[in-house]
């Protein structure tokens, strides 16, 4: 797993930035996601992120509650830009420039996202946040940062979580469950494993881009797997 990775497409939960409190966003969480990101960057990897916006708004929930389905993920797509906002800012406020792009055209809110103006924003060492999941319904922010991982040219998809990769079954409620070190990408598909939903993995699979899920919520871990080359996490290849 020890790859040398130049450019990354990070993917963050929406619930993870709300920390302990269930919603909203916490600063403390905010500001140590924001360090550990501008860290790999001093080290010359390019980032392009990608974050949910569960810890707001979910569309599928809402859909249960009788939201119209298209209006509700558009809600959803909206709570993701509102998560960028506040990681761009925390990222600009320790002196690491940001840029959000939106899926839809948000302007001045972020910039209309484009493949190159991304890339060409990571090339001169911002971090490209890309916000608004696909701009379609019925698309999740996975899928999103499958899409955009694969558009940008990343090496790897890391799929930020708060346990530390993929296991045999859920380790929160089975204390049995084993965790892999690598699996392919048909296992997680054959097993049912809950990783991602079948779409973004699709597209993993069909574009050759592995995904490694690792903790995120331990500060040091994104340093570890991508500087220190540390074992962390389940590669998915």
């Amino acid at each position: 797993m020890s790859a040398n990775y130049k450019r990354v497409l990070l993917k963050l939960s929406g619930e993870s930035l709300a920390a302990g409190q269930g919603h909203g966003i916490d600063s403390d969480r905010l500001n140590q996601y924001a360090a550990q990101i501008a860290e790999i960057v001093k080290n010359n990897i390019q980032v392009a992120i990608v974050i949910g916006g569960g810890n707001i708004f979910r569309g599928l929930q809402g859909a249960s509650k009788g939201f119209d389905r298209v209006k509700g993920d558009q809600m959803g797509m909206l709570a993701t830009v509102i998560n960028s906002l506040a990681l761009s800012s925390a990222l600009n406020a320790i002196g690491q420039p940001a840029t959000v792009f939106t899926a839809i055209n948000m302007f001045p809110i972020g910039e209309h996202y484009s493949k190159w103006r991304a890339i060409e924003a990571m090339d001169q060492g911002k971090v490209a946040i890309i916000a608004g999941g696909t701009g379609n319904p019925f698309f999740t922010t996975d899928t999103g940062s499958a899409l955009r991982g694969i558009e940008v040219e990343a090496d790897v998809m890391l799929k930020g979580t708060r346990v530390d990769g993929i296991y045999t079954a859920d380790p929160e409620k089975d204390p049995t469950a084993t965790r892999f070190d690598k699996i392919t990408y048909d296992e997680v598909y054959n097993r049912g494993l809950k990783v991602m939903d079948l779409t973004a993995t699709a597209l993993c699979k069909e574009n050759h881009l592995p995904i490694i899920v690792f903790n995120m919520d331990t500060p040091g871990n994104l340093s570890k797997l991508l500087i220190k080359k540390e074992n962390i996490g389940t590669l998915v290849y």
